[in-house]
């Protein structure tokens, strides 16, 4: 059975790339895991790092939210961009940035922060992917040698 004292988790699925992101935010002490791992040792480039934690940092609620993360596909930093629109996604919806949940409540703060999250494209996903190959070609544009005789 539940115990009716845990907080509420807010979910947010981000992607990037080949990378999927199932992202789970709570209030808590600041923690940060990422596939059973602290965000330290599971991110070694400080630039990853930085891009995930950018939606907590905008909304300064950095060392007041736990955050559970599974993600998978792609690389570092295909993962790192999917965490942080993941992270932006959940953070909307704990702030009532669905048009339903903000005809209820009515409040203008908590506009104010998924104003502040569209503003600074962690909402936005990235939609650029990898070039399919084409028959007849090398790659998705090179071409084999041309020889005229």
């Amino acid at each position: 059975m539940a115990d009716p004292r845990a907080k509420p988790e807010y979910l947010g699925t981000g992607r990037r790339k080949t990378s999927v992101a199932r992202v789970r935010v709570r209030e808590g002490k600041g923690q940060f895991t990422i596939n059973d791992r602290p965000i330290e040792a599971y991110f070694t480039e400080e630039r990853d790092r930085r891009l995930i934690v950018g939606p907590l940092v905008i909304c300064d609620l950095r060392n007041r939210m736990d955050v559970r993360v599974n993600v998978n596909g792609g690389g570092f930093t295909g993962q790192a961009g999917a965490i942080c629109q993941g992270l932006a996604r959940a953070l909307k919806t704990m702030f009532g940035g669905d048009k339903e949940a903000a005809a209820t409540d009515g409040e203008a703060g908590s506009t104010g922060m998924v104003k502040k999250l569209r503003d600074s494209g962690f909402l936005t996903r990235d939609g650029r992917m990898k070039e399919r190959k084409k028959y007849g070609k090398k790659g998705a544009r090179k071409s084999f040698q041309f020889s005229k005789r």
